[in-house]
């Protein structure tokens, strides 16, 4: 499958009076990222708080996200959890509701050999025929892969066809498009290495930053596929410290509060998560008035 460009993240909403997810609410996010011309949307990632759904909740955001984009753009569904069995469950669930794609990041409470993961993401791929994105995030994940072996799981294992770098380590990037000869596409996961990561040759960039700063991420990426180094730079350096911001306050956290702001959103992650603070809002909403983002 071929896939470049930007993978726009959905936030999950959830409502109070239902006590679970708001699936209208969620509709709303994925127009507004559809609105800022992503290339694709990943469901289920660190973002859309994954990790504290339910079972039926996770299925609820898989399957209406798939129904409700409608093919407009591919779909990306997240996929980490502590078992290889709960991964493929998740994985041929995926396949069943139409996803194009799967994202695999290893989520582990014991220490994993190269010999554990290389099976874990072989048991998965052996049981969907879906395409896997190897997504390596050792500060959410607890497990850090090598740009050498995560190509050779690329090599060895038929569905694992791309992949995700989060460590923010420029030079891990510069390795992967090296030593596969530009051959195997990876994917820039750390948003304040946007420019960076695009210019070593990243295939796109995985970002929630579009649900609040429109088209930005777009144009930043055409201008550097474009050569034009002015722009690109221009348009990076305009956005920086909003990146740098939502990572550092919590991406779910960041993005809930910036939607209250932009009046198009009510909603707070789900505890242990907390909202941002007031002063934190503030800053957000500094940022976002200077980058044109509140009307």
């Amino acid at each position: 499958m071929n896939l470049s460009g930007i993978i726009g993240y959905p936030i999950t909403p959830f409502s109070d009076y239902i006590k679970g997810v708001d699936l209208e609410k969620l509709g709303v996010v994925i127009d507004i990222l559809l609105s800022a011309k992503v290339d694709a949307i990943a469901a289920l990632g660190s973002a859309g708080e994954a990790a504290y759904l339910t079972k039926f909740e996770w299925e609820q955001v898989a399957k209406y996200t798939v129904k409700y984009v409608n093919k407009k753009v591919p779909i990306v569904i997240g996929i980490a959890e502590l078992t290889t069995e709960k991964a493929i469950e998740r994985a041929k669930y995926a396949h069943a509701i139409g996803a194009d794609m799967i994202m695999v990041s290893p989520f582990s409470y014991y220490k994993l050999n190269e010999a554990e993961l290389f099976q874990h993401y072989e048991s998965i791929s052996n049981a969907t025929p879906l395409p896997i994105m190897i997504y390596n995030n050792p500060a959410t994940c607890g497990v850090d892969m090598s740009p050498q072996f995560m190509l050779t799981m690329v090599d060895g294992i038929k569905n694992a066809c791309m992949i995700k770098e989060s460590t923010g380590d420029i030079q891990r990037m510069h390795k992967i498009h090296k030593l596969s000869k530009g051959k195997v596409p990876f994917f820039n996961g750390c948003n304040h290495m946007a420019l960076e990561a695009l210019t070593a040759g990243a295939s796109g960039w995985c970002t929630a930053a579009p649900c609040l700063i429109g088209d930005q991420p777009k144009q930043l990426f055409d201008a550097v596929k474009q050569g034009d180094k002015d722009k690109a730079q221009a348009l990076f350096y305009q956005q920086y410290e909003f990146l740098e911001f939502i990572v550092n306050s919590g991406l779910a956290a960041a993005v809930k509060s910036g939607l209250s702001i932009q009046g198009k959103l009510e909603g707070e992650p789900r505890k242990p998560l907390l909202p941002l603070a007031e002063s934190a809002q503030e800053t957000l909403k500094t940022m976002l008035t200077e980058l044109n983002c509140i009307s």
